[in-house]
């Protein structure tokens, strides 16, 4: 017996050493430096990618409509019910160190040429354990486990999805609102220089080219207003849809609102830990790391444990009691010896597959550093040019008041109604330039803050 012992500990400690039984660790390798390029900002190892969402978007209005699509939209219900669904697959994995138990009674009768039967019966209660393969029960738990933090990685994922995209529908919102206010009030003014235009042609200053010329151009700034309050009901239906909700109207506040606060990228090994996508390729490259462990675990012997333990009895016309107890108890050790290459085959194949889930996880990396790049480098252009773009409307507005003036009083021959008209869309197009950089300032400054992984933090 002791020689046994001695031999299944030795074996114990060989297999050990082959690194079945060891838990995945992340590659020393991986390479961090240099994924934001030149662009580093602030001293917070962490960045901004670790703030709350309610700590980023400060808004009342957008936090409310952020808070309810968490809670009513469809994919975040899908994602809660998949974490639910690993975590007892994982209880499966669990249990199976347990033995089972299995209750079988069982009775018959039988009889030769018609003579009086025989009667028998038995309530055997049937234990099995099976240990599996050594490590084999180990990396399935492990395996399984893994897949519970995937399932939870990919509601982290939705989460800031939903985040990012209820935010910039908002303040898409936003824009467009301040768009139509331009518009109107641009429409408003036109209509006027149409009056304006008519009484110079009937005083002989104009002619009815210019009328038709500022008519035609009105009723194209006109048109535009309807153009822009499509866009918003679609962007509201947009937020309803996501929302779960029948269309309605969205309440919202403006887009000069928006406060965020001064964007950290933080280091690199950040997103480790803030990416969904960066965190779910990790995870897959340890749930590969357990299947090469599984595969290496098939290699060796599997135990099985097994025995009965019941009650029978029989006799010739009639069942006579108490009866007999029964038990018996089997051990099986089996051992694969000759598997047609398969087990060699399939151990090759995952770790083929680790190695590939290795590099996916490097990409991902190099990926999510190239979009905090851009998303800067986005963030930089915006806000840099939103004081240039602000005394270009000085100097056009200031150039339309003049031009205006020439042509309404007839100080200057050379002026004409295409140079009221010219200088009135150039102001029209600053302005609307002017808003739409407003709001690339807002998206690109949501897009850094999604691409450092904000917007994943789940509620405490």
């Amino acid at each position: 017996m002791k020689k046994q012992i001695l031999l299944l500990t030795i074996a114990l400690t060989s297999l050990s050493s082959c690194g079945i039984y060891k838990s995945y660790e992340r590659p020393v390798d991986l390479q961090t430096d240099g994924l934001y390029g030149a662009v580093q900002t602030g001293n917070d190892p962490q960045g901004t990618g670790a703030m709350h969402w309610r700590e980023f978007f400060t808004d009342p209005t957008l936090q409310a409509l952020i808070q309810k699509a968490l809670a009513q939209n469809t994919s975040m219900k899908q994602t809660d019910l998949q974490i639910l669904e690993a975590q007892e697959y994982l209880k499966c994995s669990k249990l199976a160190y347990i033995p089972s138990l299995v209750f079988s009674p069982q009775g018959q009768l039988s009889s030769f040429d018609w003579a009086a039967p025989n009667k028998t019966y038995s309530l055997p209660i049937t234990a099995s354990w099976q240990l599996g393969s050594f490590g084999q029960l180990r990396n399935s738990k492990k395996s399984a486990e893994v897949t519970v933090e995937q399932t939870k990685v990919v509601r982290m994922a939705v989460q800031q999805s939903l985040v990012a995209n209820v935010a910039n529908l908002y303040y898409t919102l936003c824009m467009l609102d301040a768009e139509l206010a331009i518009t109107e009030q641009t429409a408003e003014n036109w209509k006027q220089s149409v009056e304006l235009t008519k009484n110079l042609m009937q005083a002989g200053r104009s002619n009815k080219a210019a009328v038709s010329q500022s008519e035609a151009n009105y009723l194209n700034v006109a048109a535009s207003v309807y153009d822009l309050k499509e866009a918003i009901t679609q962007a509201e239906n947009a937020i309803c849809t996501i929302l779960g909700e029948a269309p309605h109207h969205i309440e919202r506040t403006s887009l000069n609102a928006f406060q965020a606060p001064s964007v950290q990228t933080g280091l690199p090994l950040a997103l480790l830990q803030n990416r969904p996508d960066v965190r779910q390729a990790e995870l897959k490259l340890a749930s590969s790391f357990y299947n090469v462990n599984l595969a290496k675990a098939a290699f060796y012997p599997s135990l099985t444990i097994s025995g009965t333990l019941g009650f029978t009895n029989s006799g010739g016309g009639i069942i006579v009691n108490p009866g007999k107890f029964i038990w018996n108890a089997l051990g099986q050790l089996t051992q694969p010896l000759f598997a047609n290459g398969a087990l060699r085959a399939k151990k090759k194949v995952a770790e083929m597959q680790m190695e590939e889930a290795k590099m996916a996880f490097q990409q991902s990396l190099i990926a999510a550093g190239n979009e905090v790049n851009t998303a800067l480098a986005t963030l930089q252009k915006t806000t840099g040019k939103q004081d240039l773009i602000s005394a270009q409307i000085t100097a056009l507005s200031d150039a339309l008041q003049a031009t205006e003036a020439l042509y309404r009083d007839n100080v200057s021959r050379s002026v004409n109604y295409l140079n009221v008209l010219t200088a009135q869309t150039g102001l029209l197009s600053a302005q609307l330039g002017q808003i739409s950089n407003q709001f690339a300032t807002v998206q690109a400054t949501i897009n850094l803050y999604q691409a450092l992984g904000g917007g994943s933090i789940t509620e405490q």
